[in-house]
């Protein structure tokens, strides 16, 4: 049995990509359904190619390894999710259900704690009138709007009963993130990808219509920021809460616009709002409170827009499109 071993699904996504990069010391299992981007490899322990939903194979895992920490990134992502609600459900309810599952199994088979690491969202929020709001804290507008924003408010919730409910070894922690912008990976079904979207077309040199209003504001956080929040909270000592709001800046659609031309003078963007997808936008708020994760664990993003933009998004991404160019 190999012992000490750090869980990662939804290996290859987004998120989960960043983090095998910054975990490359660390023994980590990696689970997706989709093979890892092959420039991974060494980045990690051992590759399980399958699905959260498959008990027999959490089963088989379990009996393999002795899982000391999990994060549970494996998740439908909200544009896809209100497509297909019921794929939603499977994946982001019974999947973590069964991850859940899985960690009290451990900690019956081992007698010793799971950490459970639960990417959520700023999709737990249901808001009115923006313009008007204060910054939203964790306990404020807990009214989610669309099916994935539910499934991780229930699944928040979930957590806190299998803690409430176990002995005592299981710790679950989960952060809300805003929109993510990533230079690494292309988005991939998330409502707020239009800003990785903008930049990833300009820098091919291909045209991109934007599915939101100019004047659409959430808050966003670079990549390198979410992934060392996880990081920081995984690593911190023992909590009052065990759901926090982490954030970074809040430029509106347009704003982001405009970074991308100084980048990028020739990029060609349009607005033509989805309606679908501007009414999920506008349900969420344009600003949360971070300050529960700064009192309690320190938290502070490394990355205000500017240098999202100059030090990581534009180097990044631009040295991407080139290398394929050549």
């Amino acid at each position: 049995m190999l012992e000490d071993i750090t869980l990662i699904t939804g290996a290859s996504g987004e998120i989960g990509q960043a983090l095998l990069r910054a975990l490359q010391a660390d023994r980590v299992l990696a689970l997706d359904l989709n093979p890892v981007n092959p420039a991974l490899d060494g980045y990690y322990l051992e590759f399980v190619q399958g699905d959260i939903l498959d008990r027999p194979l959490l089963e088989e895992i379990g009996r393999k390894f002795k899982i000391r920490r999990i994060y549970h990134l494996a998740a439908i992502l909200s544009a896809t999710a209100e497509s297909d609600p019921l794929l939603a459900h499977r994946v982001n309810v019974e999947g973590t259900a069964n991850m859940l599952n899985f960690a009290r199994a451990q900690i019956e088979r081992h007698n010793r704690s799971v950490q459970f690491l639960f990417p959520s969202s700023i999709a737990v929020y249901g808001v009115e009138a923006k313009e008007a709001q204060e910054p939203v804290r964790e306990q404020d507008r807990l009214m989610p709007t669309t099916v994935y924003g539910a499934g991780k408010l229930y699944c928040e919730r979930l957590g806190r009963h299998f803690v409430k409910q176990g002995s005592g070894l299981l710790e679950f922690r989960a952060l809300r993130y805003p929109g993510l912008i990533s230079a690494e990976t292309l988005p991939s079904g998330g409502t707020t990808d239009y800003g990785s979207e903008m930049l990833h077309r300009a820098a091919e040199g291909r045209p991109y219509r934007c599915f939101v209003r100019p004047d659409t504001v959430i808050p966003f956080l670079a990549m390198p920021d979410a992934v060392r929040a996880l990081r920081e909270l995984a690593e911190a000592p023992s909590l009052p809460q065990q759901v926090y709001n982490v954030t970074g800046f809040n430029p509106s659609a347009e704003e982001l616009h405009q970074r991308v031309l100084r980048h990028f003078p020739t990029a060609e963007v349009s607005f033509e709002p989805d309606p679908e997808r501007q009414a999920i936008v506008d349900s969420w708020p344009a600003q949360i409170d971070d300050s529960a994760a700064r009192r309690d664990w320190g938290w502070a993003p490394k990355c205000d827009l500017e240098q999202a933009f100059a030090n990581y998004l534009v180097p990044a991404i631009a040295g991407r499109y080139s290398k394929e160019s050549n």
